[in-house]
């Protein structure tokens, strides 16, 4: 990611994870790590990637990743994302999951899943 900063607010005012580490990077975030429950997310600028670990850099410039999140209430969620543009709409699963999916601000495909009941 180039900056952290707009995936942060997501994470955090949307979503409702907690900061448990923050790095800065002169003056803006380099490396976050967010948790609610047992979730743990963990965020990180390119810069700062190829910083700790020089060999990735290049490739953590051009890296996306698709998250598959199981979640215990999927009102919630509908809630906290709602006006958001979905790449994914709402949907039962051959596999008997309930599921929506968007890119989050840093371009990372989250899709948020619960066991239909």
């Amino acid at each position: 990611m180039p900056e952290l900063e707009p995936s942060f607010e997501f994470w955090t005012k949307r979503l409702g994870f907690d900061v448990t580490v923050s790095v800065p990077e002169d003056d803006r975030l380099g490396f976050v790590i967010l948790q609610k429950g047992a979730a743990e997310i963990m965020l990180q600028t390119h810069t700062s990637s190829a910083k700790d670990v020089p060999s990735l850099g290049e490739y953590c410039r051009n890296a996306k990743a698709a998250l598959f999140i199981e979640v215990e209430d999927f009102d919630d969620i509908l809630q906290r994302i709602e006006g958001l543009p979905l790449a994914l709409p709402v949907r039962t699963a051959v596999y008997g999951m309930k599921e929506v999916g968007l890119y989050e601000p840093g371009g990372n495909l989250i899709i948020f899943a619960c066991p239909v009941k």
